[in-house]
């Protein structure tokens, strides 16, 4: 039995805080964990900034409002729940996925929650667990899953690295350089054939 396991921002939907930075003109909530590797460093910046310009949950909903998957994300999903089980691991949180996840037509999703105020200030996050990507893989694995995984920052790598088979897509150049042992590949046909390849089974495109 196989999983195929999903980043979800940059891998199926524009990046939310870079579409957030772009409404607001605030250049630093562009950053990602495709800059800073540690998310925890990452989320206190993030709210700090937020705190600063005076910014709750309803102005970033706003753009997220606006938002689409990137093109081609709904087919290639469609295309590989069809032929695998699937699971989308993400660092985002379910305040913000939901418009997005069912313009992909309700992938399961695991990820995490935000903490907010009745006035709807963002004040703290809450992850569902300590590095939730690898402890998702081998929760798969516990259940005698065979696991393919792809993302494209950082924070990606460690369920790259624990499942049987990773993928870098559309990942930026520093992180394909620092982890060359991870296939690269920037069109979703060319990953339907990574996630062939390393398939154990005999799946067509």
């Amino acid at each position: 039995m196989e999983i195929v396991c999903l980043d979800l921002e940059g891998v199926l939907i524009p990046e939310i805080w870079i579409g957030f930075a772009e409404k607001t003109g605030i250049e630093a909530l562009k950053a990602t964990t495709r800059d800073i590797p540690v998310y925890d460093d990452l989320m206190k910046q993030r709210l700090a900034i937020l705190r600063e310009h005076g910014f709750g949950l309803s102005d970033i909903e706003a753009v997220i409002a606006e938002m689409k998957p990137m093109e081609g994300a709904r087919e290639f999903i469609d295309w590989l729940r069809e032929r695998f089980q699937v699971v989308i691991l993400s660092d985002t949180f379910y305040e913000f996925s939901a418009p997005l996840i069912k313009q992909l037509g309700w992938p399961t999703l695991f990820c995490h929650r935000l903490d907010v105020t009745s006035s709807g200030e963002i004040v703290d996050y809450k992850l569902r667990q300590a590095d939730p990507k690898r402890q998702s893989i081998k929760a798969f694995h516990s259940l005698n899953y065979r696991c393919i995984a792809a993302g494209d920052s950082y924070n990606d790598v460690t369920m790259l690295s624990e499942a049987e088979a990773g993928i870098l897509f559309k990942a930026p150049q520093n992180v394909i350089d620092e982890f060359p042992q991870y296939p690269a590949v920037e069109t979703y046909h060319d990953l339907k054939q990574e996630i062939i390849k390393a398939s154990n089974r005999d799946i067509s495109l």
